[in-house]
């Protein structure tokens, strides 16, 4: 493995500014009922009196503290967060959530998004879910649906003027992963090494960026035959900002190195791009699924800046070298190089040719 090219996309880079929501993607929001009134908003949460730091099992403080509100404040603000989880869950219907109640809310300064996160448990068996309170960004917005539409996993979520709702992902942190679980025997390492290939593919086709360990999850489903794995990410706010090829694939992540490094020394080359190919064939078949709201979401994200210029520039070069495609130097915003990302898997599969494998690291 090349381990400086691992390093590659480490350069220090400003915050990613976040994006407004137009009226175009509203519209869209809207239409596929992502869009709904909700009892609570982002700037309300905010509004907390104090924090104590979260800690881990281990007594060790996380990146989370939990906040209090005052008192006449937060019995109305919990049932307006029980309200909301009803809607992002069962349409709203609150008469089969009602044993349910709020029992943490815990707030993130770390990152772009700085979000909050809700626990809301069962009174019953006091089984316990998650879910987000953000601000909504339309690259993030952008990101999830195409992660809805293109990936293997479906997501939940709903906004409402700047707010954002989302659903927990639940599964291993790429970093715990890496730490705890990697040398599993449970785990076969070729469905490690497969799933990481497939995620990589995903990730950079769709142009998702900025997939360090700790901004995806694995998720570990027991089988007859040993444990079977997928990746997923969890962090969408670098939907299509960076300038950078290298910023759209997990395997060259400095923090990805140990996975990276497990992975390849159970994969030969072929392997690698058999499991290529049999991620572009299903993403296309998503896309094919999902055609006419795929095309009005990048038709949207076309007419949307969400990326400076010279980002656009840069990474539209970068596209054409590795694809050998001058199509590309037409585009002129990142959803036109998402079309055409997709348009150039389609042919390619069409003519049953290979498509390019950076395999720097899967070597």
């Amino acid at each position: 493995m090349n381990e400086d090219a691992a390093a590659a996309p480490e350069a220090p880079t400003p915050r990613k500014p976040s994006f407004p929501v137009n009226a175009g993607l509203r519209r869209y929001l809207h239409r596929y009922k992502r869009e709904r009134p909700l009892p609570i908003s982002y700037e309300r949460l905010c509004d907390f009196h104090e924090t104590m730091p979260l800690l881990n099992r281990e007594g060790q403080p996380t990146l989370w503290d939990s906040v209090i509100y005052r008192r006449d404040e937060m019995e109305p603000l919990y049932e307006g967060l029980k309200t909301t989880y009803a809607l992002l869950k069962v349409d709203g219907d609150e008469s089969v959530v009602q044993h349910l109640y709020i029992d943490r809310v815990d707030y993130c300064s770390f990152g772009n998004s700085t979000p909050f996160r809700v626990r809301i448990v069962n009174s019953y068996n006091d089984n316990q879910d998650y879910f987000y309170v953000k601000r909504a960004d339309a690259s993030r917005l952008y990101g999830l649906e195409l992660e809805h539409l293109l990936s293997p996993s479906r997501l939940n979520f709903i906004t409402h003027d700047n707010t954002l709702i989302e659903e927990h992902i639940a599964g291993i942190p790429g970093d715990v992963f890496i730490d705890t679980w990697m040398r599993s025997p449970e785990l076969r390492p070729v469905r490690v090494a497969k799933e990481l290939v497939k995620f990589n593919e995903r990730c950079f086709l769709r142009l998702l960026g900025d997939m360090r360990a700790y901004n995806f999850v694995f998720v570990i489903t027991p089988d007859f035959e040993a444990a079977q794995v997928r990746i997923r990410a969890m962090d969408f706010d670098q939907q299509s900002y960076n300038g950078r090829k290298k910023f759209y694939l997990p395997q060259f992540f400095k923090e990805n190195v140990p996975l990276v490094r497990y992975c390849t020394k159970h994969l030969h080359v072929q392997t690698a791009l058999q499991y290529q190919r049999e991620e572009q064939t299903l993403l296309v078949q998503r896309a094919d699924l999902a055609r006419l709201r795929l095309a009005e979401l990048l038709q949207q994200m076309s007419a949307d800046p969400i990326a400076p210029l010279e980002k656009i520039h840069h990474l539209r070069a970068e596209l054409a070298e590795h694809f050998q495609r001058s199509e590309y130097l037409r585009c002129r915003s990142m959803g036109d190089l998402v079309r055409q990302n997709l348009d150039t898997l389609r042919e390619t599969i069409a003519r049953n040719s290979p498509t390019p494998i950076d395999l720097e690291s899967f070597a």
